[in-house]
């Protein structure tokens, strides 16, 4: 009766805890308490990153292959988005750089029609490992991985900013890394000095302002002091009007993209892509904010926030948006409180779209370049990546191959190869630190076990349930799986009887040390016990744990193997085997 009541019970508690770890930061904000003094922060702050935000949010689009305006609608939308339903308290989110190279490939190979897509996608992606709790997972991407795509991010944003840095006038840029190389050297001649100059500029600007006055926003500071400047003294510079014209005074309609499944099956790849990198870099960056605010973030809400706000955003053309380190940084140091300083970043764009979209239009590109520039090189974060090299062959092998399929393919395949060498690596190492150890006594121990070491270890004579101190009968094998039994170690078992000179009459397989049984491990049981009978050899498991013991009786083959031969402890093992044995 209870047991059923509790049955009841579980999808209520599955509810409710579901909509805890959604429950958005903003929500807990106003039911905790949110006053006067607190707004008054949230407002200064909110203020201090929409104009930080402002040349990035434009900066990033353009390197994208966007327009300027889909990247201030994506910081409007998706950021005012993010904060209503994200779980963290002082998260900002917006285009970021780690987006460039994958929009600049989808907007290539499938248009602007294709980025909406894979935004949509990746949206409901997000939503998906929000619900389903992949948040907590996905925070264990291997390092290898990250600092190989990251630095190959940054080299690819670098190279791709020299058009603009060069002010050089190419008919049309070449999406491909070394292709753009090629076209570099072949309109060298095409440079605008005075570009050239406003670029290295904004670079000097914001290197100083770093250093001698920390305080001030440097980019913010450098692009308005080349602005403004480029404007008074009329250098020759292409600006982001004379480019993209005016700046829209307002938001396209929302509008749902016609598609159909063949290009759902082209931009998956890529929107899943999108659903990785937004994962990755909102819940680095909430764990940062986390760190220095002593706040704690909900991942399964963050990743939902996110996953909402890139669906608005691809709804009213944006690009793909997600948690913006250095903004939620400068959101802390402002003084921030809560996610309403979020909100008010996205309204200061929104009144600089609205009504100040002369002085925007007025930068020229040579300074926004100049800007992605200096983030191409904090994102490339060079000393961690010559760091590897230090690191074991396999990890430094997994990170050059992300880096290289980063900058010579596209970042899709970079983070897909990245990741299935890192499991494959894992699987390795798992296996290797698995065995499947003969224990049995005699010659053969010590010239197949013993002789590896040379004795047995000083933990054995200690462990009272070791075999050493413990009679093994003749025609007896015992045998120990050390590790999990899964698939990268389910082969062990298989030419065990073969390698042996005689089929023993009875073979004892220790599984005290199984954590954990996967399916192929299960099979590969099943089949070890099929051989074992055609040769006339009874198999008795000992000391099995709870997960393998569960798992064998959900599978049969606990039923199969029988009660009898399934035993708690080694002592109780040995004691079946001379029964099996008095029997033959």
């Amino acid at each position: 009766m209870q047991k059923a009541q509790r049955s009841a019970k579980a999808p209520a508690l599955a509810v409710r805890s579901l909509i805890a770890q959604l429950t958005p930061a903003l929500f807990k904000t106003f039911s905790q308490g949110y006053g006067k003094k607190d707004f008054r922060k949230d407002l200064a702050a909110g203020i201090t990153v929409g104009v930080v935000a402002l040349p990035l949010a434009m900066a990033f689009a353009i390197g994208a292959g966007a327009s300027p305006a889909q990247g201030l609608y994506t910081a409007i939308i998706a950021g005012f988005v993010i904060a209503v339903f994200g779980g963290s308290f002082h998260q900002v989110s917006g285009p970021t750089g780690a987006f460039v190279v994958i929009i600049a490939d989808i907007i290539a190979m499938h248009g602007m029609a294709g980025l909406q897509l894979a935004t949509l996608i990746a949206g409901l992606l997000l939503i998906f490992m929000a619900v389903s709790g992949l948040g907590s997972i996905i925070k264990f991407i291997p390092y290898p991985v990250t600092i190989g795509f990251t630095t190959g991010i940054g080299v690819t944003i670098f190279v791709g900013q020299l058009k603009d840095l060069f002010g050089m006038s190419i008919p049309k840029p070449a999406p491909e890394f070394f292709d753009k190389i090629g076209q570099y050297f072949e309109y060298a001649s095409t440079s605008n000095l005075f570009a050239l100059g406003a670029g290295l500029a904004t670079i000097g600007i914001i290197i100083l302002v770093r250093r001698f006055l920390p305080k001030l926003p440097a980019a913010v500071s450098a692009v308005a002091i080349v602005t403004l400047v480029s404007f008074l003294l009329k250098f020759p510079l292409e600006t982001v009007g004379s480019k993209f014209g005016a700046l829209p005074k307002g938001f396209p309609a929302p509008q749902f993209p016609a598609f159909s499944f063949g290009q759902l099956r082209q931009v998956f790849p890529s929107a899943l892509t999108i659903a990785l990198l937004a994962a990755i870099e909102s819940l680095l960056s909430a764990v940062v904010a986390d760190g220095m605010t002593g706040t704690r973030h909900s991942s399964s809400a963050e990743l939902n926030g996110q996953g909402l706000g890139n669906l608005a955003s691809a709804l009213f053309g944006g690009i793909p948006a997600t948690g913006a380190i250095a903004r939620t940084a400068t959101n802390i140091k402002a003084g921030a409180t809560s996610p309403v300083s979020a909100l008010i970043h996205s309204l200061v764009l929104l009144l600089f779209t609205l009504f100040l979209s002369p002085l925007v239009q007025a930068i020229p590109l040579a300074t926004l370049a100049g800007v992605l520039v200096v983030v191409a090189v904090d994102m490339s974060e060079l000393p961690r990546f010559f760091s590897m090299r230090k690191a074991p062959k396999s990890d430094l092998a997994v990170m050059a191959a992300t880096f290289i399929l980063t900058v010579v393919v596209d970042l899709t395949a970079a983070v897909q190869v990245g990741v299935l060498l890192a499991i494959l690596l894992f699987v390795k190492r798992a296996r290797d630190t698995s065995a499947l150890i003969p224990q049995g006594a005699g010659k053969r121990l010590a010239e197949e076990y013993l002789g590896k070491s040379g004795a047995p270890s000083p933990g054995d004579k200690l462990d009272p349930d070791s075999t050493v101190s413990h009679a093994i009968p003749e025609r007896c094998e015992v045998y120990e799986i050390n590790g999990p039994f899964f698939f990268g170690v389910a082969d062990m078992l298989q030419d065990v009887l073969g390698g042996l000179e005689k089929a023993p009459k009875v073979f004892i397989l220790r599984m005290r040390h199984v954590p954990a049984i996967d399916a192929t491990g299960l099979n590969a049981l099943r089949s070890f016990a099929k051989r074992c009978r055609h040769h006339g050899t009874a198999l008795i498991l000992s000391g099995v744990r709870e997960q393998p013991i569960q798992a064998m009786a959900k599978y049969g083959l606990a039923e199969e193997l029988g009660s009898e031969n399934i035993c708690s402890d080694l002592d109780k093992a040995l004691k079946r085997a001379e029964s099996l044995l008095a029997k033959a």
